[in-house]
Formats: structure tokens, sequence, C-alpha cells
């Protein structure tokens, strides 16, 4: 297939990438032929997939406002996605024009993209790294310039931790970026859920991801309540996401097919 200007040549567009995957999900249009196959592959074994994709999208969306209108004016957005409408910094901005972001994301694209769209806002900035190196996204020289880590800053990992692999010890993941926090400090949290699945649904979800650089790693509601240790999780805990402070008590109808389970924890004083 004929590559797009806006894809840079290192990738591989005959391969599906996990966050142009997303990207299809969300109704974006930066995905080729390779994501849209997998995603439909997808959502003939989750149809709910993308309107699920979406209520996690929500859900980030409130967790930002809640953490604004709470006085956080710095996030880091670890596994960023391409980006699309309501991303941080037009949520944290949009309440103080000072709030500062860093998005982080391993996939080329995401991080062109996200690069075009915040050229001139010198209050945001995107980094190419992965989350399983957290010493090296903490270390990096944009995201010590923009954000001061000796105060309260706002961690957000949604919709990534279902791609690492229990092997990469995602405890340990947290527990570096818990320890460079300051109290205060925020962890927003969402991964896809196994929980009231059947085996068949299970098993097709794995498979379709396995034809990605990223394999499904989907976790309990226990196992992702126990990535949260260290921070005491506000109400609700953890839960599907479109039962964490709904819109409105309509948003969070059949939330157990929501497949993304999510919550906050704040690190104490």
């Amino acid at each position: 297939m004929q590559r797009p200007d806006w894809a840079p040549d290192t990738i591989d567009i005959e391969r599906p990438s996990v966050a142009r995957m997303y990207d299809y999900y969300l109704g974006g249009s930066h995905n080729f032929a390779a994501d849209r196959a997998a995603a439909q592959a997808m959502v003939a074994a989750v149809p709910e997939a993308p309107l699920m994709a979406q209520a996690n999208r929500a859900f980030l969306r409130r967790a930002v406002h809640h953490l604004a209108e709470a006085g956080i004016r710095q996030f880091l957005d670890i596994g960023s996605g391409i980006p699309t409408v309501g991303n941080v910094h037009e949520i944290a901005q949009r309440l103080d024009p000072q709030s500062r972001v860093v998005y982080v994301d391993v996939d080329p694209v995401a991080v062109a993209h996200s690069r075009e769209i915040l050229a001139g806002n010198d209050r945001a900035v995107v980094v190419q790294e992965d989350l399983r190196h957290p010493e090296a996204i903490l270390a990096h020289p944009d995201v010590r310039k923009l954000l001061d880590l000796s105060q309260p800053v706002a961690v957000m990992v949604v919709a990534v931790l279902h791609f690492v692999s229990d092997d990469d010890r995602p405890a340990e993941l947290l527990r570096v970026l818990r320890e460079a926090l300051a109290p205060g400090s925020y962890l927003v949290l969402s991964q896809a859920s196994d929980d009231g699945r059947s085996d068949d649904e299970r098993a097709e979800a794995e498979r379709v991801y396995r034809r990605t650089d990223n394999p499904l790693w989907v976790r309990s509601r226990a196992e992702l309540t126990a990535l949260f240790d260290g921070f005491e999780l506000l109400d609700p805990g953890v839960v599907w996401v479109p039962q964490w402070r709904p819109d409105s008590p309509e948003s969070a109808e059949d939330a157990e097919r929501a497949v993304f389970m999510g919550g906050v924890g704040r690190l104490g004083d």
C-alpha cells in the first residue's frame, strides 16, 4: 500500500500497531489497512470494543478534570497514544492555562502527530519513550525541564498496562514512578480486564493482539487494585471505567461490559 506523507519511513505499515488500532476505535484517521483489519477482528471477538475505548477516553477526561479542580497543574501521560479530541493538555489548560503536560509514547506516529498538535504550546511536550523504561522517562531533559517533580504530579497510565507483560514487572515500573513523585501526587490507571469475560472471548482477544508487537495481558480487578500499592484509592476504587464518577447515572449503565477497569490513587503526605 502507498505510504501517506504523515507516516514516518521507519514504521512497518503492514504490521498492526496497538496505538493505531486504538485510534481506529476512536474514529481517528491515522491508521492503516493492517490496523483496521486487526481492529475489526477484535470487534468481531468483543463487539463493544469501540464503545469501550470511547468510555475509557471519557474516564481519562473525568479524571483529569477532577485532578485539575483539585489543584494539580502537572501531568505526565505515559502511553498517550495518537492525539484525538480531549487530550490531557486541552482539558487541564482549559481550567488553568498554566498547567504543564508531558506526553510519552513509544509509537512514532503518535509522537509525530503530538508534536504537530503541540507546536507553539510551550507548556506541553511529547517524549518518545517506553513505560518499560521509567528511569529514562524521569531523566529525559524535556520531562525535567517542564515538570517540577518536587511538586505534585498526576501520572496517567491509561489503557497501556495491558500491553506490559508480567515478565516486565508492572508493579516495579509503577514503584519507580511512585518513588520519584512528591506527596500529593496522583496515579490514574486503567487497563483491559477479563473479569466477567468468557474463555472464548479472552482467547480470541489475545489471538488478535498477538498479530501486533504488543500481545494482550488482561488482569483482574484484584490485580489492578494491587498496582496502586503506595497510593490511597479515591472513591469508588477500582471499577469499570463508566462507573468512575460518571457524568450521569445513565452513562454507567451496562458497565460490566466495559472491558476497561480503572481508578485514581493519591500519594499520601
